[in-house]
């Protein structure tokens, strides 16, 4: 660019007041600066931007086009460094948010509206991922903040608390344990097809199904990675599952939902999940804004 954002200024002075006089007064200066703007303007564009003589002003087809482009350069710079205060203050800016699929079931929703309440300017993208897959786009600075199950590295993340609910059993409307009144227990299930979570894809809820409800695994007649997926396999009559009590929000047809004993009255655990090393100011923000978000059981709803 050849051209300075004075030549660009005295331009526009010039073209709406369409008179050399005017426009300098109103830019504080004399009019022979003003003139030599507009001809190094000129020069530098290549094009005559103004007709002018001694009677008139006026701009030229070029002049019309090019005032529309130095206009919204002159807006762009005059907002510049208010845009480069609040990035760096972190009132605007970006967020990469990882979610659990399980997750979205109230809380992801909750959190994305107080920020959009608290910190309009900040822009919250999305990615669906598995607790491992978070962890690892962390490290890698893909993402900046995690909706993920426990246990974290804690040299390498910060963590915080954010949501804790119960386990649950998830069966078929008319299975026989719908009518007990007491929570069922891993004695209760011992002769029960069972829809388990994925070693693989779903360590966290393997894992403590396992310490919790100890099962014989042959028992097992199907193993996935979704909530939802287990929801519809229980529908369909393919066994029963052990959920997050929050699943039941879901109101799956031809699904009731039961209690399960368990040693913990509220295992599974949710965490805000972020890299120590990360430079991203409007994080901070969202961490603050988040602070006030404790853990809370959701209500569970009937299983009609």
């Amino acid at each position: 660019m050849g051209y300075t954002l004075d030549q660009l200024r005295g331009l526009v002075a010039v073209a709406e007041e369409l008179h050399f006089g005017r426009a300098a007064a109103r830019l504080r200066m004399t009019q022979p600066p003003l003139s030599r703007q507009i001809q190094k303007l000129e020069a530098a564009v290549g094009v005559q931007l103004l007709h002018r003589d001694n009677r008139r002003v006026a701009l030229t087809p070029a002049g019309e086009a090019f005032l529309v482009e130095a206009r919204r350069i002159l807006a762009i710079a005059e907002a510049a460094p208010d845009l480069a205060q609040r990035i760096h203050s972190g009132s605007r800016g970006v967020v990469r948010l990882g979610f659990t699929a399980a997750s979205t079931f109230g809380t992801l929703g909750r959190i994305l509206n107080l920020l959009e309440q608290r910190l309009p300017e900040v822009r919250i993208e999305l990615y669906e991922m598995v607790t491992r897959e978070q962890i690892a786009a962390l490290a890698g600075e893909d993402l900046d903040l995690g909706l993920a199950r426990p246990p974290f590295d804690a040299e390498l993340f910060a963590s915080r608390l954010l949501h804790r609910e119960a386990l649950l059993l998830a069966l078929p409307v008319e299975h026989r344990l719908t009518e007990w009144e007491r929570p069922v227990s891993a004695e209760d299930l011992a002769e029960e097809p069972l829809i388990f979570h994925s070693q693989q894809k779903a360590r966290y809820f393997y894992d403590l199904m396992v310490s919790l409800v100890p099962l014989a695994q042959e028992r097992v007649v199907h193993s996935v990675s979704q909530v939802l997926t287990m929801l519809w396999l229980v529908s369909a009559g393919r066994g029963i599952a052990f959920v997050p009590a929050s699943a039941a929000l879901l109101r799956i047809p031809g699904v009731a939902f039961v209690p399960l004993a368990t040693h913990i009255p509220e295992p599974v655990e949710l965490h805000l999940l972020w890299s120590r090393q990360s430079q991203n100011p409007a994080l901070a923000r969202v961490l603050m804004a988040l602070e006030e978000i404790t853990p809370k059981t959701p209500s569970v709803p009937s299983a009609e």
